[in-house]
């Protein structure tokens, strides 16, 4: 089994590291991602608002995928605990948040998801699952997640890097590709994915090696037409998604040589268009430890929100963390590069 970096001891299991690696080595020549928005006459990022609370409900995970920039594993042990669940349960219920983002690791593996679920879903907030699939078939008390999903109308985000077994496994780990069909199939037959149902199934699309995703509408073509008939699966959108150079893939980067010419692309394809709608703008991300951050990237550097007196869900502040300055360093030109890449998908379609 694949260790996460964390057990290995590895360097770039800390985050200072992965910041020096990110703010010192790619030449002074290159502008910091503020210098950047200068130069295309914007001004440094400030929110929006807040419409999108992703809470990580901890790092273990079934899979060790060599892509992950949580650095999840089974070897994981951190959750979040049902006093800091019910700390986001008060606040959601003041608060105009429509939509709660549930992430890990696999989420599932908390020991309160379910009861989780139930709660936000008794406050009428939309919930998103970030489901890696082939925690369904881990164990037999997943078996039912499919119905659990559609009872509680929760919307399913899941990875699938490729439409064939090589490219999935290669990436996730063997196994994985034919455990997510499986899996997918059994969301299509309780009703995810089919027309008019309002069960919404989601796919996600990251590249596998040192590129960036292609174009977000001629994929998402192809992956409807060879799932349905290869394996009759149905699915609503598929979010492309550009890897982010930190944590495994940071280190991927490193060993195999593409560190450096991967950020070039990463700055050189930087898209202005793309910046009105990055996900730092209208999201607050909780750490499972209840620490707040701009996005679930600087979450895993531990760069915690710029809001002094409020980064720490306990001493969540409204006001100020609505309107508030956004932490950016070079990792944030992943979100800006090509047509743009958040969790949901694009940015410029």
């Amino acid at each position: 089994m694949i260790k996460s970096l964390k057990v290995l001891h590895h360097p770039l299991a800390d985050s200072e590291n992965q910041l020096e690696v990110l703010e010192n080595s790619i030449g002074s020549f290159h502008p910091t991602f503020n210098e950047k928005l200068g130069l295309c006459g914007m001004r440094p990022l400030q929110t929006s608002g807040i419409d999108i609370m992703q809470l990580n409900l901890g790092k273990m995970c079934n899979q060790t995928c060599k892509h992950c920039h949580v650095d999840a594993g089974p070897d994981r042990k951190e959750m979040m605990s049902r006093s800091t669940m019910q700390l986001c349960l008060d606040i959601l219920k003041n608060s105009d948040i429509e939509v709660v983002d549930l992430t890990g690791g696999a989420p599932e593996l908390n020991p309160d998801f379910r009861w989780f679920v139930e709660q936000i879903k008794q406050l009428g907030k939309h919930i998103i699952v970030r489901c890696n699939l082939t925690i369904i078939l881990a164990n037999k008390r997943f078996h039912d997640l499919p119905e659990f999903f559609k009872r509680h109308q929760v919307e399913v985000v899941s990875s699938l890097p490729g439409f064939t077994r090589d490219r999935t496994d290669r990436q996730r780990g063997d196994g994985v590709f034919e455990d997510s069909i499986t899996a997918l199939q059994m969301l299509n037959n309780v009703g995810y994915g089919q027309e008019g149902s309002g069960l919404v199934l989601n796919l996600v699309y990251n590249p596998a090696g040192a590129f960036l995703p292609p174009s977000q509408v001629a994929l998402e073509k192809e992956y409807k037409l060879e799932l349905a008939s290869r394996y009759g699966i149905v699915f609503n959108q598929l979010f492309a998604i550009t890897n982010m150079p930190i944590s495994r893939y940071l280190d991927y980067l490193l060993s195999s040589g593409n560190y450096q010419r991967y950020m070039y692309k990463l700055i050189s394809a930087f898209n202005p268009a793309s910046v009105q709608n990055l996900m730092c703008r209208n999201t607050l991300s909780v750490g499972w430890d209840g620490y707040l951050y701009d996005c679930d990237f600087n979450q895993m550097l531990d760069l915690k929100v710029s809001a002094q007196n409020s980064q720490h869900i306990s001493d969540f502040d409204y006001e100020i963390l609505k309107y508030r300055n956004i932490v950016v360093k070079q990792h944030c030109f992943g979100c800006t590069a090509g047509e743009g890449s958040s969790c949901g998908g694009s940015l410029t379609i």
